[in-house]
């Protein structure tokens, strides 16, 4: 089993948790709040702090910063990593705490002297409760970034889902039941408000620990004079668009669709929400993993090792991820009625979210190659490249979603967004090749074909047998409605990597032989003798 494989299989398990967390979540918040205006002004109100997150912690800082961090660890000692480090905290938090304090204090203005509707006075005033978000989680963001940098993936890929624990907490034991709310939906999504930024501060607090462990302790350095803290500031100011581009591209499809229709934003939201399951599960733990490791071969010059890592991991992103979009898109209606259907979530909302579904799924793989190869470019400091690509595909995105939302409404911020994402890594991969002319994506293109055609195969197996489903046994209980989902899934998989193994589709056959050596090592755990114990652990070795 590859390194890249064992890593990113540990940070999967706890990305899982994180996901499955957040998916208990949103089905939470979707039989509370529905899709109506109410749930919009929170989805949106939401957004604006957590693309700031996006932006400055987890997206561009992350990647600016993380090559400079190994580069001190390698050139200069830990002494000096951890200086470097401490200063690009106290500028995030220096920066963050001034973006919050002018942000409330620009909202507290403008609903006091503004008249505004309903609903965009209650997104006002929660995004005035949740603004404090953003320093949190910014913080929060960069201590992982820091553990991973340190090879440590499992524990920091948790915080999210200490995030998730807290956030479901007051949606379901909180915001219904306390009596001096109130009844009335928009008073209870205050609630909601409020536990957001609890839950950011206990995502802090969660790194900290690990970081201690580390060696690392925080002491303020005036961050502005700092060599590391300039450099940093320099790649990250194009590095901004170019790795949150899927992002930036929600917001602002949003924001047009806030004042489009009062249900779309939710629709549309809870449509992202169900493909970033598989999109996080898989692609954002190799992009995670990549960026360190990227880094590392860069900073010795090891361009070898560079582009076999590049390709090895795009490789294992095609392989699930393609077989992910199938499944979302000959499944979509299914998986929605499953997951959101009850409480506020009626079946017209069930319809809406499925197109919007249906139209996101194609894009799965672009989405989450968008992420490793616009890493690539920071591992070896190139921030203006992706940049131009992603304002671009900005702009590009502004336009479609102009011209598919008005007769598509939520499908249609869906379908722009997946040919967005597929421009997107196409450009990158272009860019990519001439800037390094001996990667070869030949190899990849080859198997690309194979996978696509099992891919298609598998879809069609899906969705004939969830309309068989339906038209012989329904979907009218909980039983019935999970059996509608993963049967089907189930036969599709099946057929997906038999096909891919006996197509000898090399990242196939690894993740299936890794898969089969995990579920070896369980079955002999519980009951194995000194004798099986050792024998796996040679045969890891």
């Amino acid at each position: 089993m590859s390194q890249m494989l064992k890593s990113s299989a540990a940070l999967a398990v706890a990305t899982l948790v994180s996901r499955v967390l957040g998916l208990v979540r949103e089905m939470a918040y979707a039989r509370f709040m529905g899709t109506g205006w109410v749930a919009s002004a929170f989805i949106f109100a939401f957004q604006i702090p957590n693309l700031f997150r996006r932006l400055l912690g987890e997206g561009a800082l992350t990647a600016a910063f993380i090559p400079q961090f190994k580069e001190k660890e390698k050139t200069e000692g830990e002494a000096a990593m951890w200086h470097a480090a401490n200063a690009v905290l106290s500028g995030l938090v220096a920066t963050a705490l001034l973006i919050t304090g002018l942000a409330i204090l620009g909202i507290s203005i403008a609903l006091h002297f503004r008249a505004f509707s309903a609903q965009t006075r209650l997104m006002l005033e929660l995004l005035r409760t949740m603004f404090p978000y953003m320093a949190l989680v910014c913080v929060a963001a960069v201590c992982m970034g820091m553990l991973n940098a340190r090879g440590r993936f499992f524990i920091p890929a948790l915080g999210a889902a200490l995030l998730n624990v807290i956030m479901i907490t007051s949606v379901l034991a909180i915001a219904p039941l306390a009596p001096w709310i109130g009844r009335e939906l928009p008073d209870q999504i205050q609630v909601l408000a409020v536990g957001v930024i609890f839950a950011g501060l206990a995502q802090a607090a969660f790194q900290i620990p690990s970081l201690r462990r580390e060696g690392w302790r925080f002491q303020w350095i005036n961050p502005w004079p700092d060599p590391t803290v300039r450099e940093v500031v320099r790649r990250m100011i194009p590095t901004t668009l170019g790795v949150a581009a899927f992002q930036l591209n929600v917001v602002i499809t949003q924001s047009f669709a806030f004042f489009l229709g009062e249900s779309i934003v939710a629709s549309f939201q809870y449509a992202v929400r169900l493909m970033e399951l598989p999109q996080g599960l898989f692609g954002a733990s190799l992009a995670t993993y990549i960026l360190p490791t990227l880094s590392g071969f860069a900073a010795d010059r090891d361009y070898n090792r560079f582009r076999a890592t590049l390709m090895q991991g795009l490789s294992y992103l095609a392989v699930v991820n393609l077989l992910a979009g199938a499944l979302l898109a000959a499944l979509a209606e299914p998986i929605v009625r499953l997951l959101l259907e009850g409480g506020r979530f009626h079946a017209t909302d069930t319809g809406n979210v499925a197109q919007a579904l249906l139209f996101l799924s194609p894009g799965l793989v672009a989405f989450s190659a968008t992420n490793i190869l616009a890493r690539a470019f920071y591992a070896v400091g190139d921030t203006r490249v992706p940049m131009q690509i992603s304002v671009f595909c900005l702009a590009t995105n502004a336009i479609l979603s102009v011209i598919f939302a008005l007769p598509l409404h939520a499908a249609g911020l869906g379908l722009a967004n997946t040919l967005t994402a597929v421009a997107n890594a196409g450009l990158l991969a272009y860019a990519l090749r001439r800037k390094f002319p001996k990667l070869d994506y030949s190899k990849l293109g080859n198997d690309t074909v194979r996978m696509l055609a099992a891919a298609a195969a598998a879809g069609l197996v899906a969705w004939g047998l969830a309309h068989l489903w339906q038209a012989t046994i329904g979907a009218d209980t909980l039983l019935r409605r999970t059996g509608a989902v993963f049967l089907p899934a189930l036969a599709a998989s099946a057929l997906y990597f038999s096909g891919l193994w006996f197509g000898k589709v090399t990242a196939a056959q690894e993740i299936l032989t890794a898969a089969g050596r995990a579920l070896g090592r369980l079955r002999k755990r519980p009951g194995s003798d000194g004798t099986g114990a050792g024998k796996g652990l040679h045969e890891n070795n």
